[in-house]
């Protein structure tokens, strides 16, 4: 919980390399390098709020705007019906990067996806490079 930049402030300043999904002037979208299950994508505010409880209405309108329509196009990315989106609050409430973020989370057919307790994988980045590809084509 230091007060250094997270993380995620350097991936959106391109620090550290990710597969992106989206990117606008507000909010940047990446998927997650530990999946729960194929498309686990992170949508946050470029603004760097710890909670969202912090986090400017500017920015929370911006997330509110595109989380809608990055989702619709995880869903048809992964061929999943059905989806979790997960945002937590402090450490107590599981957050682990503290710059608000939410988690969209594929709920695929084999049971992939969301479960207690989670159970994640690392990522395959030549699949993570096809996937983060077409939810973007998905996305213009």
């Amino acid at each position: 919980m230091g007060d250094g930049p997270s993380i995620f402030t350097k991936i959106i300043q391109g620090e550290i390399p990710c597969h992106k999904v989206y990117e606008d002037d507000l909010v940047f979208a990446f998927l997650d390098i530990n999946p729960l299950s194929p498309g686990h994508t992170l949508v946050i505010p470029k603004e760097p709020a710890r909670t969202l409880d912090d986090l400017s209405d500017e920015s929370a309108q911006a997330v509110g705007r595109v989380l809608p329509r990055i989702s619709k196009a995880v869903l048809k990315a992964t061929g999943a019906s059905e989806f979790n989106v997960i945002q937590n609050n402090g450490p107590n409430a599981f957050q682990s990067v503290f710059h608000v973020h939410f988690h969209i989370v594929p709920k695929m057919e084999d049971g992939r996806g969301l479960s207690i307790p989670f159970k994640s994988s690392p990522i395959d980045h030549d699949d993570a490079a096809q996937l983060s590809s077409s939810i973007r084509d998905l996305l213009d």
